[in-house]
């Protein structure tokens, strides 16, 4: 059971409901009615969320946001990303892999990723010029910067729901 109130459409005051409405699709989850108490800062997560990680294959993306909301435990993001990754075509083994911090089922450049996305979220004061070396044959300065900023997003959004008891909109899945 959430730890605040959250924020429902009908409850809504004008400038949530908008942001309901135009951003949303009319369906916010209990992360967006939680924010609502705050509306610009709703409106610029929203905006936030949409940029980041975009440079990234869309599979790296959701394989860094698991990997990362499974390290935090997380279950509300890692949950709402379960989802997402079947649609990019992670499999059961992905998952497993993942939940065992093994990146060997990934491509060379997913195993880069994953293994800097888990040292910068265990122990971000540790990094290193070593560590940069296999993303440099990887990745772009500016999706190094997008891989930072994704793995900054998914512990934000980590230390966000669960803490605050944010319960899912949808039945769970198993990983």
């Amino acid at each position: 059971m959430a730890r605040i109130s959250l924020i429902e459409p009908e409850n809504a005051a004008p400038e949530v409901k908008e942001i309901y409405e135009q951003k949303l699709r009319g369906k916010p989850g209990n992360v967006h009615k939680a924010m609502a108490h705050r509306p610009e800062a709703l409106k610029n997560f929203l905006s936030f969320y949409a940029s980041v990680g975009r440079s990234l294959d869309r599979k790296l993306f959701e394989l860094i946001y698991i990997r990362v909301s499974l390290i935090n435990q997380c279950r509300y993001c890692l949950q709402h990303h379960l989802a997402s990754s079947k649609r990019v075509g992670l499999t059961p083994e992905d998952g497993e892999g993942l939940k065992q911090g093994s990146y060997a089922r990934g491509s060379e450049k997913e195993q880069a990723a994953l293994t800097y996305a888990e040292k910068l979220t265990r122990s971000s004061s540790s990094v290193n010029d070593a560590d940069f070396a296999p993303l440099k044959k990887h990745f772009t300065d500016a999706e190094i910067v997008d891989l930072h900023l994704l793995v900054g997003l998914a512990n934000l959004t980590n230390r966000f729901t669960d803490p605050l008891g944010l319960e899912l909109e949808f039945p769970e899945e198993r990983l």
